[in-house]
């Protein structure tokens, strides 16, 4: 889909093209629409699903340091919803930076929000900057675990081609659960490290910077549900409940999960969105 700026915007379907409801799944950062993949295939034989990946990630266009921000991102959302999905029901389900988005989206389009929004899931998505929180590393991920708290900083070529083993069991500490998969350990990694360094440190200001607080006033107009895991790193259980009640919403807590909800805990967000697919509430 090509964006109104002239941005290529990677989008994909899958799921019943006639169906009552659209869900629209909006991915975090320095990640790509293959988080996805488990939701989409538990989702798509009831609603059409619409995965894509935001301007700088994945196979759409690069994103400038004009243009790496919430609000763009936001923008790119709404004008998506408009040209993909331009009639029917739709339920928004964004993962932590794409959770942003969806907040700035209600914010900067109120109409197109209240008029084709049936409901909201905010995935791991924290209501802080993500810099803000304190992280306490395990002493043996030694150097590389500092590096990572830089928040994907600057990490020299070199060494990274000489740590791959290490990197990858770094970021499965951070981002997951106990026992995730291997397959989603090495399918994150793979997506973290395709977006280093480029839109890593583009978007890690737009992240930190981000008032999602404010951006909840319009988001609270539907029914929303705030989910993470109680192992979540990066965003704790708190950030659900505080984002909840600023909306009026629901908070649930996924027991042994960490940051990759979509991938860890693929049938608890699904039903997330079928609670909110079918409830009573109905676009204007």
């Amino acid at each position: 889909m090509l964006l109104e700026d002239g941005t290529e915007l990677n989008v994909v379907s899958a799921g019943d093209p006639d169906a009552d409801v659209t869900v629209v799944l909006a991915h975090g950062y320095a990640l790509d629409h293959r988080t996805w993949r488990r939701v989409v295939q538990a989702l798509g034989d009831d609603y059409r699903v619409v995965a894509y990946d935001h301007r700088g990630h994945g196979k759409s266009g690069p994103a400038t340091k004009e243009t790496a921000t919430i609000e763009q991102l936001a923008d790119d959302l709404g004008e998506l919803i408009e040209r993909e999905v331009p009639t029917g029901r739709v339920v928004l389900v964004g993962h932590s930076m794409g959770g942003m988005a969806v907040m700035a989206m209600a914010e900067r389009r109120p109409r197109l929000y209240r008029r084709r929004v049936a409901g909201v899931v905010f995935v791991a998505t924290a209501t802080t900057g993500l810099a803000e929180t304190s992280l306490a590393w395990p002493k043996g991920v030694g150097k590389l675990v500092r590096e990572l708290e830089r928040a994907f900083g600057p990490i020299v070529r070199a060494v990274r081609e000489k740590i791959e083993p290490a990197k990858t069991a770094g970021l499965r500490w951070w981002l997951f659960g106990d026992q995730p998969r291997a397959e989603d350990v090495e399918l994150t990694a793979e997506m973290v490290w395709a977006h280093w360094p480029t839109t890593i440190s583009l978007f890690r200001p737009a992240v930190d910077r981000y008032d999602r607080e404010a951006a909840l006033t319009v988001a609270g107009e539907r029914p929303v549900i705030a989910v993470v895991g109680d192992e979540d790193r990066l965003c704790p259980e708190s950030n659900a409940e505080e984002l909840a009640a600023a909306v009026g919403g629901e908070a649930l807590v996924v027991p042994d999960a960490g940051h990759m909800l979509p991938l860890e805990r693929a049938d608890e967000v699904a039903a997330c969105v079928r609670k909110l697919a079918n409830s009573e509430s109905r676009v204007r």
